[in-house]
Formats: C-alpha cells, sequence, structure tokens
C-alpha cells in the first residue's frame, strides 16, 4: 500500500479502491502476462474527461528496498509526480494504488487523458507536420530536446523512450503556434547517478525507433539537446 493511502482509514481505501477497480472501459492495451502478472490498460470514457486506467494483477518489481516485490504502478506514480516536479508534462495522476487480495497484488494506476495532443508516431505518420509546416516543425524538435534535457539534468531516465510514449500538441496563442511535448508509460523510468547514463540510453532508443526522423532534423534536434544539457540546471 502506498504512503499516501495509509494515512486513510482502511474502510474508506476499500471502498475507493473497490469502485475504480468495478470501472470498466474500452481495452487500449490488452492485458499481457509480464513480470509473472498481468497489466493493461483501458479508457474510461463516461467522465468530463477521459481517463486511462492501468489495471495490474501480480505485476511486479524487485528491487534491495523491495525485494518481496511491489506493484509497478506504485513505482510509476513515483515517477511521474518527480518528473512533474521537474517541470516536464506527464499525465495527471487522478487515483493510484495497491491492495493485496487473496495472497495476490492487484493495483490501479488512473490518470486523464492528454486531450489534444498526439504521439510522435502520428505525429509524422498523420498530416500535422504538412498542417503546420517547417517553422512548427522545427519548434517541435526544439521542445523535444528542452524536455529531454530537462528530464536528463533532473537524473532521471524515461527507459522506454519511443516515438508512441511521447505526445505533442500545438496550440495557437495570439495567432502563433505553440508546441508542447509530454511523456507517457513512466512504469521503467528510473534515476541514475550521472546525467550521461540516463542521457545515453534514452537517446539511443529515439534515434532507432524513430525512422521519420530524417537526418537532419536528428542533428538539429541533437544541437538543441546538447546545448541545453551543458547549461546549469533550473534551480540549481
Amino acid at each position: 500500500m502506498n504512503e499516501s493511502i495509509a494515512l486513510q482509514p482502511l474502510d474508506s481505501f476499500a471502498e475507493t479502491f473497490q469502485c475504480w477497480w468495478n470501472r470498466q472501459g474500452e481495452w487500449v492495451e490488452e492485458p499481457n502476462v509480464r513480470r509473472a502478472g498481468e497489466s493493461g490498460v483501458q479508457r474510461l470514457s463516461a467522465t468530463s474527461v477521459p481517463l486511462y486506467s492501468k489495471r495490474q494483477t501480480g505485476h511486479l518489481y524487485h528491487s534491495l528496498r523491495y525485494p518481496l516485490g511491489r506493484p509497478t504502478v506504485l513505482r510509476e506514480q513515483d515517477a511521474l509526480e518527480a518528473i512533474e516536479r521537474l517541470g516536464v508534462r506527464v499525465p495527471k495522476i487522478v487515483f493510484c494504488s495497491a491492495r493485496k487480495t487473496d495472497g495476490k497484488w492487484q493495483a490501479l494506476l488512473v490518470t486523464e487523458s492528454l486531450e489534444g495532443f498526439v504521439s510522435l508516431d502520428d505525429w509524422y505518420r498523420g498530416e500535422a507536420r504538412q498542417r503546420w509546416g517547417e517553422a512548427v516543425q522545427r519548434q517541435m524538435l526544439e521542445q523535444l530536446a528542452l524536455t529531454l534535457s530537462r528530464l536528463h539534468q533532473g537524473h532521471w531516465q524515461h527507459g522506454c523512450c519511443y516515438p508512441k510514449h511521447i505526445f505533442v500538441k500545438v496550440e495557437e496563442t495570439a495567432g502563433r503556434p505553440q508546441v508542447e511535448i509530454a511523456l507517457i508509460d513512466l512504469e521503467k523510468s528510473r534515476q541514475r547517478l550521472r546525467v550521461a547514463s540516463a542521457s545515453r540510453r534514452d537517446l539511443d532508443q529515439l534515434h532507432r525507433h524513430c525512422p521519420a526522423m530524417s537526418p537532419a532534423e536528428w542533428e538539429f534536434f541533437k544541437s538543441v539537446y546538447d546545448k541545453a544539457l551543458a547549461a546549469p540546471a533550473a534551480g540549481a
């Protein structure tokens, strides 16, 4: 049980958890077996803002601190909260906790949908680039570089830095398009002692899994990233 829930009366927690556990939606990620458990994601649309519910059964990670295992959504909750404090946009948590039933862990992570965002995969596959033009494309690459440099300066590694886990939103402010980047699926995120260690793996993953980004675009992205990474971190 996570620390925030431990302060609540047990019956209140049990009722709240059961209420969320009973809510069902459309599977957007079918349950799959990993870590000797099951994990899947549903979209809950019967709310003012669509929600995503990550449902897990027996899906644990092990560490020196948790040798018997801890539900992975609780680690993701820790990462979401820490990375948001760095000034990186992530999904807003609505509910997150876990319980043991008949000796088996059940866990939930419910987050708000990133309305108006599209994945970087869809950005390249769709018409966004043609719609907004090259100036916004460069702004997108610049904001992506600044977002990842901020993450890595905070010694956080995404761990699954794929285009499907990077989201892009363009909003016109005073007639000028502004790009915002958000990161999702932080289940495998971890803190690293060295910034270089956090950076190396994430950039390698992005480079290998985003072939739609041309060599010239990668060179521009990398130049902005390297300059931002070399600058003093905000608040340092």
